[in-house]
């Protein structure tokens, strides 16, 4: 019998998921979210359309898809925490090249790379994450929280630096704003690249990882993706149109990633029952009241409040689902099953925001964006009520 040493995720698991964490942060947190607090500035001075704005990130999505369809295989061949290296490397080359140009094709190809780049971190680094959840049980819906808050933290470090940089240097300077985010991700990257932890088996057999019992689990989480990222596209641009300086963008987006931070801890004794779709559902609603209430009104208490109601709901979606795999399968189909549930998901991504952008460009307001962004949500959450837990379900 061979012993392993001990590593950081035995003795400090908080700190080890805490650091799995980065990974999200620079992925998603920085890489695609702190495109919107960017495109404002890159759609003035680029003349683009809504429709191409929204087509940034829809290839963003479409690489996202394609590092889900890849997570899983690239695991299995060099190892979950190699994946996550590669992936962080993908998304700082992909900020490099996103500061050198904003023609269409350079600055797509970044996007693209990020978007893989991301999954990797976020597919890997959950299962990582699970499989250190599983060793300390009484702590395992907390400490899968504390790794989908690297989102937020992303969101809350871009959106601190990003519109300031923008006011401060005028018009145009978004290609200074991706330079500075590039050496703030390169300098995080660096815990992430050092941490050593225990990997776990990656399953390659479909029968432990069969997901036709959770078909309206996956069609909810698709509305989700859908819905989300129109609203995190564009609500921006739709405070700035609304007369929102530097610092209602910052306060509004920093918001954002309070309410994801706030999620492990209002939401752990939800999650650690959440063998059924009823979490993910919830959660989703949450989402959807958060992107409908602009709607309501402009005044800055309601940016606020969609701001911090959103947050906390979209953030916790992702926890919800981590959590729905850890309960119903077994430890080695858990990066299988994520990614699966990643790819359906990323097929939502792609359509929202290229779908919402043409809505806006046809009809000349961004409320209407606002208001797929919100259905989408709520059918989503809907949907996901549906689901039930698998009959080996382990329970909580």
């Amino acid at each position: 019998m061979t012993t392993r040493s001990p590593t950081i995720a035995d003795h400090r698991p908080a700190l080890a998921v805490l650091t799995l964490a980065i990974g999200p942060a620079i992925g998603l947190g920085i890489c695609r979210f702190a495109y919107s607090l960017v495109l404002p500035d890159m759609r003035d001075t680029l003349v683009w359309s809504y429709a191409t704005a929204g087509a940034m990130n829809t290839v963003n999505a479409a690489g996202y898809l394609a590092g889900a369809l890849l997570a899983a295989p690239v695991a299995k061949r060099i190892g979950l925490l190699k994946a996550i290296h590669l992936g962080i490397a993908m998304c700082l080359v992909s900020l490099a090249i996103s500061s050198a140009s904003g023609a269409p094709v350079p600055f797509g190809f970044a996007r693209i790379l990020s978007g893989i780049g991301g999954a990797f971190a976020l597919i890997c680094g959950g299962a990582l994450a699970a499989s250190i959840a599983q060793m300390h049980p009484m702590r395992a819906a907390l400490l899968i929280g504390l790794f989908y808050n690297g989102p937020a933290m992303g969101l809350i470090i871009s959106g601190s630096i990003s519109p300031f940089l923008l006011q401060g240097f005028g018009r145009g300077s978004w290609w200074i704003v991706w330079i500075v985010l590039t050496a703030i991700s390169a300098v995080m990257a660096v815990p992430l690249l050092r941490i050593r932890v225990h990997s776990v088996s990656v399953g390659t057999t479909r029968q432990d990882s069969s997901v036709m019992p959770i078909l309206p689990y996956l069609a909810g989480y698709f509305l989700y993706g859908a819905g989300y990222i129109a609203y995190l596209t564009f609500m921006i641009a739709y405070i700035r149109d609304d007369g929102g300086g530097a610092a209602a963008q910052s306060a509004f987006w920093c918001l954002i990633g309070l309410g994801g931070i706030s999620a492990p801890w209002i939401w752990r004794g939800l999650m650690a029952r959440g063998q059924s779709g009823f979490a993910m559902a919830l959660m989703i609603g949450i989402t959807a009241i958060g992107a409908g209430l602009p709607l309501a009104g402009s005044s800055p208490w309601i940016f606020a409040a969609s701001a911090l109601i959103f947050g906390n709901g979209f953030l916790a979606t992702t926890i919800a689902t981590t959590a729905f795999t850890r309960f119903n399968y077994p430890e080695q189909a858990w990066p299988r099953v994520i990614a699966i549930i990643t790819i359906i998901f990323s097929v939502g991504q792609i359509l929202g925001p290229l779908v919402t952008g043409v809505i806006t460009d046809l009809t000349g307001t961004l409320s209407s964006a606002l208001a797929v962004s919100a259905a989408a949500l709520a059918l989503g959450a809907l949907v996901s009520l549906f689901q039930r837990a698998l009959p080996f379900s382990r329970g909580a």
